[in-house]
């Protein structure tokens, strides 16, 4: 079925006051015996989230704000695939697609979709943004078979876009988003002139073990914490998501502290997460995986295509934007191993890991700048 179908989120009363149920009777662990988030998300940290989603997070906000830019589902492959969809009003706007990853979700991009279609500056590039939810997150269909792996997905974005009407455009993403776009640039699927990731993916050669380059230590040792404090939560949704998926789904607080612990990680703060986000902006993702329990379903990408993110080649023009705090750092030398038509590069002074989300102006600099080179 090709028919794109329009999307008004509702979310019903009671299912708002199950959850005031829920965050009503938390039964919490005692507090950790250290005093920084080594052992993962503070006591204190997620208390005082919860205490502010019970009494004072307004769903109803988000909710109006996804309803007002445009929500729209299709079926491609048997799979209803949900995305937000705003059209410039400007006829030499460039269609992008733009793709989210976890544990983040559409929101992420809800600071810059405005300014992406409606440019403050009338001589900046505009663009008609869609962002689809990844299939098995936020309002997005759950696959019931396997085989929804990076490659599926961007055969699938390409044909949502032609179902959309663009003959030409963009692709873009960070994180899932960056190995879904890395898979659309090698698919060079007709039509897509370029891509741009803000999670450059690059990998360590032989040579760069034994290099002095301030920058290649820099990533070696982001990559060494990652492997060895950082990345648990991967290695259990890639292993065994559905274990994890029952928590996720069940417990609110669970699904926070999960979460949380990647948003104090994985920004550019100075201490607390809150420096980077504020506690709405990341009930509201959090909420896109509560309301349609998905922690299951959203960590099953990791099972089908975790060995593979960011393998392979992509010649057709691609750019790169590096924030600091990115939680794998590549120098420009790794990127371009899988780069090969690296037109556009650039090291951003701020951010981190969702760069649309923390730095909403950075972020839309940089496309500007990058695409500007293709089109």
């Amino acid at each position: 079925m090709a028919e794109i179908r329009p999307f008004h989120l509702a979310i019903p009363d009671e299912e708002l006051a199950a959850l005031a149920i829920r965050l009503d009777h938390v039964r919490w662990p005692e507090q950790e015996p250290v005093d920084d988030w080594s052992q993962g998300t503070k006591l204190a940290a997620l208390q005082e989230l919860v205490a502010y989603w019970r009494l004072d997070y307004d769903w109803r906000r988000c909710e109006a704000r996804l309803n007002e830019i445009g929500q729209f589902t299709t079926e491609i492959e048997g799979l209803s695939i949900h995305f937000l969809h705003k059209r410039s009003s400007r006829p030499d706007a460039i269609p992008l697609v733009i793709t989210h990853g976890w544990p983040g979700s559409v929101v992420e991009f809800l600071g810059v979709i405005d300014e992406l279609t409606e440019p403050g500056d009338p001589h900046a590039l505009a663009f008609h943004v869609v962002a689809p939810s990844l299939p098995g997150y936020g309002f997005s269909g759950k696959p019931a078979l396997t085989g929804w792996g990076i490659e599926k997905i961007a055969r699938a974005w390409a044909e949502l876009m032609q179902r959309l009407g663009y003959s030409e455009w963009v692709a873009q993403g960070g994180d899932w988003g960056a190995a879904v776009t890395t898979a659309i640039g090698q698919l060079a699927p007709e039509g897509c002139k370029g891509i741009h990731l803000n999670m450059p993916i690059g990998r360590p050669g032989p040579d760069d073990m034994a290099s002095q380059d301030p920058r290649v230590l820099k990533a070696l040792k982001a990559l060494g914490f990652y492997q060895e404090w950082d990345s648990g939560y991967s290695k259990q949704q890639s292993t065994r998501p559905q274990t994890i998926g029952y928590s996720l789904v069940d417990s609110p607080v669970g699904l926070a502290a999960w979460i949380l612990e990647k948003i104090y990680y994985w920004t550019d703060n100075d201490g607390s997460p809150w420096d980077a986000l504020s506690m709405d902006q990341v009930l509201d993702d959090i909420m896109l995986y509560w309301l349609p329990a998905t922690g299951a379903s959203a960590a099953r990408l990791y099972w089908e295509s975790f060995a593979r993110f960011g393998a392979g080649e992509v010649s057709i023009p691609s750019g790169a934007s590096a924030f600091p705090k990115e939680i794998l750092p590549a120098p420009r030398e790794w990127a371009e191993r899988t780069l090969t038509n690296l037109v556009y590069w650039n090291e951003v002074e701020k951010g981190g890991h969702f760069a649309a989300w923390e730095q909403p102006d950075l972020f839309v600099k940089e496309l500007r700048a990058c695409f500007a080179k293709m089109v």
